[in-house]
């Protein structure tokens, strides 16, 4: 007697969500259920993954992943279309960390400019993140939705502190956006039902849980997102069934285990690879929890989840 395996069937999906233009652009979502499970039904387009490109010098990035951008991250345009044209790189996020009142306080202004020069220089669809400082978010992403104006970008992060200001200037640009709350489904779904009520097209958003690093809180930010893709999926709650995205370089190069040398710690093994694998396994792990998009940072970290993706065969 053949063996039949058992199916769960959900009532819910998630949004399908584009990002860019013409034969660049780049959509996510659109699947019925869970991570990877097309044998039970629709996983119409697969994880994207972006590139962080940086608009100043990575000077808080360890040695294993900054030696790999050497050469070019002097400058977002050069850095970003070394990404864009040597490593493959189908997505860029430009974080704007000069724009920190700790790390320069580049004003508004500068950073506009930036993206401006930064979107001039590549082809493929563009994330621009704030620098996380809530209050200068609000100021800078404005000026830098006009600028985004027409480009069907990702804009982000709105947080509760600040959404009304970033919602608005990326409803005026018709702007895809993150919404990012903390460690919380219940945040994630006040959040995004607070952006709704204010006109905001569900289809137009991405939420942001929060992200954390193996070893330091995956396993809580894992549970929140498989929550919310169970929520969207088998209880149909419009409110969490935008895609989903992972920060994760930003998470994984700052801990001890991608930092530590190895004459201190030997027993750990190769600084580089442990680096990597640290990344790609964090990755991956969002990757199965439910995550759309991805963040990352090293590009061999990024050849192995894309090539996870490839022998997952999700379509």
């Amino acid at each position: 007697m053949p063996f039949t395996p058992p199916k769960e069937s959900y009532n819910g999906k998630t949004f399908e969500l584009t990002i860019g233009q013409g034969d660049k652009a780049v959509t996510v979502g659109g699947e019925n259920v869970l991570a990877f499970h097309a044998f039970e039904g629709s996983v119409p387009r697969e994880p994207a993954v972006a590139f962080e490109v940086q608009d100043m010098p990575p000077d808080d990035w360890p040695e294993t992943v900054a030696e790999v951008f050497k050469n070019v991250s002097s400058g977002p345009v050069t850095w970003a279309k070394y990404c864009q044209d040597s490593l493959g790189a189908g997505i860029i996020a430009l974080r704007l960390v000069s724009t920190h009142p700790d790390r320069g306080d580049a004003s508004a202004d500068q950073a506009a400019e930036t993206v401006r020069k930064v979107l001039a220089a590549i082809n493929v669809p563009l994330i621009v993140l704030g620098s996380n400082h809530a209050e200068k978010d609000a100021a800078v992403l404005v000026k830098v939705a006009e600028v985004l104006k027409g480009t069907n970008s990702l804009l982000g992060k709105a947080q509760e502190s600040n959404y009304k200001t970033i919602v608005a200037a990326a409803m005026a640009n018709d702007l895809k956006l993150i919404a990012m709350s903390e460690l919380d489904i219940n945040l994630s779904k006040q959040l995004n039902i607070l952006i709704g009520q204010m006109g905001f097209d569900k289809e137009k958003l991405v939420t942001d849980p929060m992200s954390s690093a193996l070893s330091y809180g995956l396993e809580y930010t894992y549970s929140v997102m498989e929550r919310i893709k169970l929520a969207a999926l088998a209880q149909n709650d419009a409110t969490l069934q935008a895609p989903m995205l992972a920060d994760v370089g930003m998470f994984v190069w700052k801990v001890k285990e991608t930092q530590a040398a190895e004459a201190d710690l030997p027993a750990w093994g190769s600084l580089r690879e442990r680096g990597i694998e640290w990344e790609a396994v964090t990755a991956t792990s969002f990757l199965i929890a439910g995550a759309d998009i991805l963040i990352m940072r090293h590009p061999e970290a990024i050849g192995a989840v894309k090539k996870f993706i490839a022998d997952m065969e999700v379509k």
